[in-house]
């Protein structure tokens, strides 16, 4: 059963000039699995604790690509499939891409799962959860700051068919803080449940 959920990165720009002062840069995710609050989390936390220890974060696009890059590399021993003849060498990981090596597959998972979206369309409208991950706008060579998370309820969101942006703005959100925050209360929440 999949969890969809969409995941906004967002990093407000301020503006000089007539403008009203601000816009925002956003990256948007679609992931089709494993979208409840837990693994999302978590996922963010290990994206975020990569990013600053390699001081590679470069705003909304950079961290949603290696967000769907690092989820998609998770999912590559759907690919070996438990057969011990079939590896992949470290030295050749194009051999991965050749389709030829995927004929054991009935869809080759870690190529599927994940869209970059038009954050104008909103959503598919069968998602269960939106987030929106706020990036601090910085220099990158500056200290690594905290990363504030949104997290709605669950589909707690209008859908409907065609654009939805507004799904973002009139969602409810069962959490807004700190990254760190959002694991400690919303992961505790979760293994409460199970």
């Amino acid at each position: 059963m999949s969890t969809r959920s969409q995941l906004r990165f967002v990093q407000r720009v301020e503006q000089t000039g007539e403008t009203d002062g601000s816009s925002d840069r956003v990256a948007q995710v679609y992931r089709h699995s494993d979208g409840y609050p837990g693994s999302v989390l978590r996922d963010l936390a290990q994206l975020k604790e990569l990013l600053d220890a390699t001081r590679a974060e470069r705003g909304p696009g950079y961290t949603a690509a290696t967000f769907v890059f690092l989820d998609k590399l998770s999912t590559v021993d759907l690919y070996l499939d438990g057969d011990p003849e079939r590896t992949i060498d470290a030295a050749q990981p194009a051999d991965l891409l050749e389709p030829s090596n995927m004929e054991h597959l009935d869809q080759p998972l870690f190529l599927l799962g994940h869209g970059v979206e038009n954050p104008a369309d909103g959503i598919h409208g069968d998602e269960e959860y939106l987030y929106v991950v706020e990036l601090p706008t910085e220099n990158p060579f500056d200290e690594p700051t905290e990363w504030t998370v949104k997290v709605s309820g669950h589909s707690a969101f209008p859908r409907w068919d065609g654009p939805t942006d507004e799904a973002f703005e009139q969602a409810s959100w069962q959490f807004h803080g700190s990254l760190e925050d959002a694991l400690a209360e919303l992961v505790r929440d979760e293994a409460v449940v199970k």
